[in-house]
């Protein structure tokens, strides 16, 4: 398929200007002459304010004197002056100097994707010269300057990507001249008025996305009247409150020339297509409406005759899908090429009227509800390269017998019905790069021919979450540059290489970016050869029967962000080559039997790390202090070693614990050959102990902030500075030998969920601030040595008895042991009360009407957080809310119990 550009924007910013006065051209220019000495100390004045953290302006020097040279700086090559000035992502902050009006002659300015803020400067509106204007992609906010609109010279202008706000001056009219506009994801900016639009003839491209058009209600007669645009974009422009009027002269406006249309995220009706009629002649080559509430397409959409490009994914409403491939039999299913309607909600099957689609070169149908069988005309589509239909209910027929040749070069039926018979018809797609057949219900060995055949061009293979048996071959002649292999969750065992694994080492054509293998059954060692692979991103070799070290060519991974060996039977020390591998943002070795101390290299050289688990090994020795210099660090699990020593008390000093918010850097890999974005990024996971239990986190475990030291022989007091830790939600200091008193702070850790300081030493009061921890729900103090009453609070009470088991010295509820001076305090009532009138049963009704009510309310509660638990955006509003209902629920009862009380009296 011709590549479409759905988006000419990036394009078009880049474009070239040149005319007779020597402006701007897009790059410098050779010069014979000087630049002039006013302009170079304006140059130098503009810089002064600015924050260059990079160095990009360090040619910008008073010791040169001919700023022509300098970065980012053009000049006329006949007059010297000074024509552009384009610093794009030049990673610069600060503010824009006046200085900026002593370059008389700017033509071209481009101050894009950097961290300018503040307003716009007015004082760009007296550039008249200015043809190019990109302050697009930097913190600018409140409103557009008026001053723009003088600027009649201007052919492009992008003010995209940033917090302006408030509506569009009406004088950018007066840009007659103005070819490109951008306006797009302007923060809160409105357009009441478009009859300034219909001004612009000269407008090509029109970028207003995410500017509201609640209130312009006759923009589709504006946008008709420009007889030049060919690519509009209005994406999340509020176009489901415009009122629009169905006049016939309306219907009937001039035809437009627009090529690209894009109207995603709107929250349109079908009742928008009346209006968008004049819109879609036969020049539209691209229409996406992703994002809306279409319950169809109309049927003259089977009459765009040039259309090559439709998006319809994410509409909410449900939709036949053979009703919506009808609606565009005609010379539409001619020339359509891309059909991407994912995330939607289209039901019924994928039959044989998709024959007609002779054109198709890419369909998406991925994450909808279909169902029935995939026909087999599909695949004989003859330009059809790109099939993505995973995440339905569909079945694939074991039985194809494909004639024609398939030129399919990417396949994805991912969670589509497959099985339990590996497809041997997939082997007549000679053309593949991409394959992903998992969860697919196959429970079969692959046929040893299936490796062979596709020869170095396989880019993405994932068989992952069936029950695929045989052997694993040489994968050395398979697989082409960036592959990703994911044969994870499957019963593979040892292929015909010795040393079980070592099939690995013969993969050295290229270079691997993943590499999943598992939930399988493979044995034997790591073999040696990993310096093949310092490309490769994620190494997932977990839940196997893999021994022996690591071996020191993994210092080679360079590029590894994920190290997930988790659950096999690796020994030994860890590798000082492994300190190389500083792209680290997860390292996960629990469940196997490394030994030795725990490395302080990993603080000192693994500093991006958020997930360090080392759990279940035989690790000795203290804990490292240098563990504390890992500012993103979020999940610590050291439990079940034989560490020893205190715990440090710098692990306040593990900042992302101490602030909200979960860490956010994704794991991306990328194939060379571009397969679809689903396959580009892993979803990291861990088995972490929780609340007593083990339990798996998958796309949770970046919100999860957790220190986990339980079961080794630490000792010494649990440092006061531990409570700084605010933003924790697990805390794990079990099955140690600890002693002293729990901090008296430890109140302040309201974030903490679950708490666990059973089996130790420990000794003294529970600290008074434990009853002002509203969130916790798991909560283990057995078998220390804790004494005194039990502090009350419905949240320490909710919790069984057996949380305070083997404390002889404490008392009170939610035990039966009495605290001293209860049982006086219990005679003193009943004598108050007289004998005979029945209070004391009344008491005691009312009692544990409220023990009862706190406990009901405290467990209804947790039921709904722990929905909430992982959702950071639902958690955060549900506990605001709870804060305010806590406090309106405990006027009530002191109300109502009070009014009882009187009631009861008189």
């Amino acid at each position: 398929m011709a590549n479409i550009p759905l988006v000419l924007h990036q394009e078009v910013a880049n474009y070239e200007m040149q005319n007779d006065r020597g402006e701007w051209s897009g790059a410098s220019e050779a010069t014979n002459l000087l630049c002039l000495d006013k302009e170079r100390d304006a140059l130098l004045l503009i810089r002064a304010p600015l924050q260059d953290p990079h160095g990009t302006l360090s040619t910008w020097t008073a010791d040169d004197h001919d700023c022509c040279n300098w970065s980012g700086v053009t000049c006329s090559n006949q007059t010297g002056h000074v024509t552009g000035l384009d610093m794009r992502f030049y990673g610069l902050g600060g503010e824009i100097s006046h200085s900026l009006l002593n370059l008389t002659y700017l033509n071209h300015l481009d101050l894009s994707l950097n961290y300018f803020h503040g307003t716009i400067p007015t004082i760009i509106g007296s550039l008249t010269r200015l043809r190019y204007l990109n302050l697009g992609s930097n913190d600018f906010n409140g409103t557009i300057p008026r001053s723009i609109g003088s600027l009649t010279e201007l052919n492009n202008l992008d003010l995209s990507s940033n917090s302006l706000y408030g509506t569009i001056p009406p004088e950018f009219g007066n840009l007659t001249n103005l070819q490109y506009l951008y306006l797009n994801s302007v923060g809160r900016c409105r357009v009441e008025k478009v009859e300034w639009l219909s001004h612009l003839s000269q407008l090509e491209v029109l970028v207003m996305d995410g500017v509201s058009l609640s209130k312009a209600n006759h923009w589709v007669d504006a946008i008709s009247s420009l007889p030049k645009l060919f690519d509009l974009s209005l994406d999340g422009c509020e176009l489901s409150q415009v009122m629009y009027p169905y006049s016939s002269s309306f219907l009937n406006s001039s035809s437009s020339s627009i090529s690209f249309l894009s109207l995603r995220n709107n929250n349109l009706t079908s009742s928008m297509y009346r209006w968008l009629s004049p819109l879609t002649t036969n020049n539209l080559l691209s229409l996406d409406l992703s994002g809306n509430m279409l319950d169809g397409i109309p049927k003259y959409f089977g009459n765009l005759c040039s259309l090559e490009y439709l998006g319809f994914y994410n509409n909410s409403a449900v939709v036949k899908f053979p009703d919506f491939l009808n609606n565009l039999f005609g010379c539409t299913s001619l020339t359509l090429q891309m059909l991407i309607t994912r995330g939607s909600q289209f039901t019924g099957s994928l039959s044989d009227e998709i024959q007609k689609f002779a054109s198709l070169e890419s369909l998406y149908l991925s994450d909808n509800q279909l169902n029935g069988s995939i026909s087999e005309k599909l695949w004989e589509l003859p330009s059809l390269e790109t099939v993505i239909i995973s995440f339905n209910n569909l079945t694939v027929p074991s039985t194809y017998h494909l004639s024609n040749i398939s030129y399919v070069k990417y396949l994805d039926l991912s969670s589509c019905k497959v099985g339990p018979r590996f497809p041997k018809w997939i082997q007549t797609l000679k053309n593949l790069t991409s394959l992903d057949l998992s969860n697919t219900g196959i429970s079969d060995a692959i046929p040893l021919e299936f490796w062979d055949m596709w020869p170095s061009q396989l880019e993405y293979l994932n068989l992952s979450s069936n029950n695929i048996s045989g052997k694993v071959p040489d994968l050395l002649s398979n697989f082409a540059y960036d592959s990703v292999i994911d044969l994870s969750s499957n019963s593979f065992h040892e292929n015909k290489f010795s040393g079980g694994i070592s099939f690995i080492c013969q993969i050295v054509d290229g270079f691997l970016s993943f590499l999943d293998l598992s939930h399988n059954s493979l044995t034997g060692q790591l073999p040696d050869c990993l310096w093949h692979f310092d490309q490769l991103e994620v190494l997932n070799l977990g839940h196997n029967n893999l021994f022996g070290r690591l071996p020191p060519s993994i210092g080679s991974l360079i590029q590894l962000q994920v190290l997930y060996v988790y659950d096999n039977n690796f020994s030994g020390e860890l590798p000082l080559s492994l300190k190389n591998c500083t792209s680290l943002i997860s390292l996960n070795l629990g469940a196997n039997k490394f030994s030795g101390n725990v490395p302080v290299w990993i603080g000192e050289s693994l500093t991006g790390l958020y997930v360090v688990i080392l759990r279940s090994n035989n690790f000795f020795g203290t804990i490292p202090l240098q563990l504390c210099q890992l500012p993103n660090l979020q999940v610590l699990d050291l439990s079940m070693n034989n560490l020893h020593g205190s715990i440090p008390s710098c692990l306040s000093n593990l900042t992302s614990m101490l602030h909200q918010g979960g860490f956010s850097q994704d794991v991306y890999f990328q194939t060379t050959r571009g397969y679809a974005t689903r396959a580009g990024r892993y979803v990291d996971h861990a088995l972490i102990e929780w609340q007593g239990d083990e339990r798996e986190f998958l796309n949770t475990l970046k919100l999860l902030k957790s220190i986990d030291l339980s079961s080794n022989n630490l000792t010494g007091q649990i440092p006061n500075e531990i409570t700084n830790l605010s933003d924790l939600i697990a805390l794990n200091f079990s099955m140690n030998t600890l002693s002293g008193e729990i901090p008296q702070h430890i109140g302040e850790m309201k974030k903490l969920l679950t708490l666990d300081l059973s089996r130790n030493n420990l000794s003294g009061k529970i600290p008074s601030g434990m009853s002002q921890m509203s969130l916790l729900n798991y909560l283990d103090l057995s078998y220390n040595h804790f004494s005194g009453r039990i502090p009350s609070s419905t949240q320490l009470q909710s919790f069984p008895p057996s949380t305070y088991n083997g404390n002889k010295g404490l008392c009170g509820p939610p035990l039966t042991k009495k605290c001293p001076g209860d049982e006086e305090s219990e005679a003193t009532s009943v004598i108050g009360k007289g004998e005979g009138d029945g209070e004391d049963t009344d008491d005691e009704v009312e009692r544990w009407f409220v023990i009862g009510g706190g406990m009901g309310f405290a467990t209804g509660f947790w039921i709904a957080c722990g929905a909430l638990l992982l959702n950071r955006r639902g958690r955060r509003a549900f506990f605001q809310f709870y804060d305010s209902f806590k406090d309106w629920v405990y006027v009530k009862v002191v109300v109502f119990i009070s009014s009882f009380q009187k009631a009861r009296h008189t």
